[in-house]
């Protein structure tokens, strides 16, 4: 299993940051390789990926999900292997810290390959400042979850 760490800071109260981040179906507009996401129920995702060329179908269950704090999930059927979390860290009334962790499984040469390379890391990082400009831009968030899993 590879692993990759990244964080930002993002000028939005935590509420709005974690709200926007639970809008899943959002992603592709900020994600770099995902297509499209389907929030089928309040724990379970589908998604469609392409990266490079190579076209992905997962789907992954939110194992826990606390409003504000974090939202944490593991795939459960599909091409993917991986598992992360995405913490919410409030530094005052209008700035918050997004941290994402996730553990992954490359598979076959071009994937291990560009996990060697750093290809994830970098991604994960356009990620996040895409997700930046995407919520800032916004200063409102698209709709929010607020329940809670555990």
């Amino acid at each position: 299993m590879s692993q990759v760490e990244e964080s930002i800071e993002v000028d939005v109260p935590v509420h709005t940051a974690y709200n926007q981040w639970t809008q899943f179906e959002s992603f592709p507009e900020f994600m770099g390789g995902v297509q499209r996401v389907e929030q089928r129920t309040d724990t379970l995702t589908h998604w469609v990926t392409s990266v490079n060329g190579v076209h992905r179908e997962f789907d992954a269950e939110i194992t826990e999900q606390i409003p504000d704090e974090r939202v944490a999930w593991t795939t459960v059927s599909g091409e993917v292997r991986q598992a992360g979390v995405v913490t919410f860290h409030r530094l005052d009334d209008a700035h918050t810290k997004v941290m994402l962790q996730m553990e992954f499984r490359p598979e076959g040469v071009a994937e291990n390959v560009g996990d060697k390379l750093g290809f994830v890391k970098r991604q994960t990082k356009g990620d996040l400042e895409r997700f930046k400009t995407f919520i800032e831009e916004r200063g409102l968030k698209t709709g929010g979850w607020r329940g809670a899993v555990a």
